[in-house]
């Protein structure tokens, strides 16, 4: 179940990222990431990405402190 979780939060970070794209974004079209909705998807996704797999180390050293 914890592998869809963070699934949902990847897939989430990429619809974010097209919608900030579609409402924030440059439409000059000079700004590398907020003009293309396919990198400001994939930045979104790989934030999202971070915040879910990145947070993994410190929690298996707080349950470790915990245990001894």
């Amino acid at each position: 179940m914890k592998k869809y979780w963070k699934l949902a939060v990847v897939a989430s970070g990429a619809i974010l990222g097209y919608a900030y794209y579609y409402f924030i974004g440059c439409r000059s079209g000079v700004c590398p990431i907020t003009s293309n909705p396919w990198i400001s998807s994939a930045y979104g996704a790989l934030i999202g990405f971070l915040l879910t797999f990145g947070s993994r180390r410190k929690r298996e050293t707080v349950e470790e402190k915990q245990s001894e």
